[in-house]
């Protein structure tokens, strides 16, 4: 059955003249799904019941499901488990900033890039989301929380340019003045580094912002710490993230993991100096959620600190990401796997 969730607005009206419906009533189904965010099409009071009942028998209505949330004491976000319609479990965590709510989303079911501090990919891919899936855990969260989304990041679990097509379409909806209508600016997409992707997107001269999971300046360390690193070289990134600015005018932002004893040092702020001067980006420097699973520890007040004013002092723009959460296992994946070891 087809997902009518991830359909545009022309092609939700091309599905109504199939059926011998009036154009129109593709724009009321839109508007049901993408600006009152109704969970079935029986909400749907303006359509005719007989309508209803056939795009009952003909389409997929993604709907995700709450399974658990838990509230951080000190800072308000929320993380959210949902449960996708074949009974598998993502994450999805609710951010308030002064600046308005952010939204982190997850882009497949599990992830297979490998990365060693992160709890998403410990127990390899399950699949990829579709579109709706991406949108609805945003829906989900406005319909739970009572209060508007104004930035996206889809920076949860999965490695989004693992799932191009259905990321592109999911922009696409979520951006789109007969929707939600979020401006492309506010959104951000991360990735740990996949070159070919990075210059198809950079292709679609999109206005969101790239993030790299960069982590490390040699291809040596960052190969300890992301397979992904045996694929594509430091250099390959850095020319990539050159091209990218060079086509959408968007300047790249470097996530960086700061993990004691491994990356941390003096001579790696004045490696990732080196490496970056000359790009337009800024730097978001994370202290890393330790994971039992694996025994990274996060780096020290003092060097975090340290490392950050050295940034600072050669003109490169550089911030501390805020931790939100750290007390609701705030790191990707984590209550995902708690959920999967209680069933």
């Amino acid at each position: 059955m087809k997902d009518i969730k991830s359909l545009t607005l022309e092609e939700l009206k091309a599905e109504m003249e199939r059926m011998g419906e009036k154009s129109f009533r593709a724009k009321q189904l839109y508007e049901w799904m993408h600006v009152k965010l109704v969970r079935s099409f029986d909400e749907m009071t303006n359509l005719p019941r007989a309508l209803r009942e056939r795009c009952e028998r003909e389409y997929d209505f993604t709907a995700v499901k709450q399974v658990r949330m838990q509230e951080s004491a000190i800072d308000g976000t929320r993380k959210y488990l949902f449960e996708l319609g074949d009974g598998k479990l993502v994450e999805s965590v609710w951010m308030k900033y002064k600046h308005g709510n952010s939204v982190c989303i997850s882009s497949q079911v599990g992830c297979r890039m490998g990365c060693a501090f992160c709890a998403s990919t410990l127990d390899g891919l399950e699949r990829s989301l579709s579109p709706s899936e991406m949108l609805d855990q945003i829906y989900a969260i406005t319909l739970l929380t009572g209060e508007r989304v104004s930035n996206v990041v889809v920076m949860g679990t999965g490695e989004p340019m693992d799932n191009y097509d259905n990321l592109l379409r999911f922009i696409t909806l979520l951006t789109d003045e007969n929707g939600l209508h979020i401006s492309q600016r506010n959104v951000t997409v991360s990735t740990c580094g996949l070159v070919p992707k990075m210059r198809q997107l950079a292709e679609e001269q999109l206005q969101i912002t790239l993030a790299l999971s960069l982590h490390a300046t040699t291809d040596e360390k960052r190969r300890r710490l992301m397979p992904v690193a045996n694929k594509y070289s430091v250099q390959e990134l850095m020319e990539t993230c050159a091209y990218y600015f060079e086509k959408t005018g968007r300047r790249i932002t470097f996530e960086y993991s700061l993990v004691g004893g491994v990356n941390d040092t003096d001579e790696d702020a004045r490696e990732l100096i080196a490496l970056i001067k000359d790009l337009n980006c800024h730097v978001n420097l994370i202290p890393v959620n330790p994971i039992k699973e694996r025994d990274f520890v996060q780096s020290g007040g003092e060097a975090i600190a340290a490392f950050k004013n050295k940034l600072e002092k050669n003109g490169i723009n550089v911030t501390i990401r805020r931790e939100m959460g750290r007390d609701i296992d705030g790191a990707c994946g984590q209550l995902r796997r708690r959920q999967k070891a209680l069933q």
